[in-house]
């Protein structure tokens, strides 16, 4: 936890904060915080900052603080997702959010199977969850809203052409013509990446057909988080 991330249940006088849930055990155990340390903070959806332990107990935790701090440059980047195995899917939650996409869309394919759609990590609460973990790992605030798109025609046809405008779409298939993927996101983008096995040619000639480019990372198949990663690794601009 690179940046202690609070909400407004959090605050209590002007200028201070409370905590005494999981964040708190994360200061004891990993911190070895004490009354006094300086730690970094941020509020969800809003500007970071640099606080203060004011009291520290095996209940609560007390942090004066200021925020002067506007939270890093989202990647200008929408992530469109094949829906993963649920092992899988926490793990891409956190990655988008850690890499600071502007959103994230979760589409069936054929090769998605239906029970991947009664995972609880589609609840709305456990995928905040996740995505918090990402934004305290790489200090952001700003959280990715998530589109859940359980049926693929009507999302390609009906919707993905909005998500298009003034984008460049990339679809990320290892096919023999495939350009490589580009290095940098210097213009917005869409990414597609798709399921465990593939997406079938129906759905390859649809994308492409809705003007997403076929781009590759060469000639091994990564496994979707790992493309995810890799991709995305790719596309972040280099910091100062």
């Amino acid at each position: 936890m690179n940046l202690l991330l609070f909400s407004a249940a959090d605050l209590g006088a002007p200028g201070q904060l409370q905590i005494s849930d999981e964040r708190l055990q994360h200061l004891h155990n990993v911190h070895r915080a004490a009354v006094g340390d300086s730690i970094r903070v941020g509020e969800i959806g809003g500007h970071m900052g640099e606080g203060r332990i004011a009291e520290l107990s095996a209940a609560r935790a007390i942090i004066t603080f200021q925020l002067d701090c506007p939270p890093p440059a989202k990647l200008p980047v929408i992530l469109l997702v094949a829906l993963p195995r649920p092992k899988m899917l926490r793990r891409i939650l956190r990655s988008a959010a850690e890499f600071g996409v502007e959103q994230l869309v979760l589409f069936n394919s054929y090769r998605v199977e239906k029970s991947f759609w009664q995972t609880p990590v589609l609840n709305d609460s456990t995928l905040r969850s996740y995505l918090l973990q990402g934004l305290e790992q790489s200090r952001d605030t700003m959280l990715p809203p998530v589109t859940l798109e359980r049926r693929f025609k009507p999302f390609v046809e009906d919707r993905l052409p909005g998500l298009l405008q003034n984008r460049r779409g990339l679809l990320a298939h290892p096919a023999p013509t495939a350009a490589a993927a580009p290095d940098h996101a210097n213009t917005p983008l869409l990414l597609a990446i798709g399921p465990e096995g593939g997406f079938i040619p129906y759905e390859v000639e649809m994308l492409q057909k809705a003007g997403l480019e076929t781009v590759s990372l060469g000639p091994r198949i990564l496994r979707v988080e790992n493309a995810v990663t890799a991709l995305l690794g790719r596309l972040l601009s280099p910091g100062c």
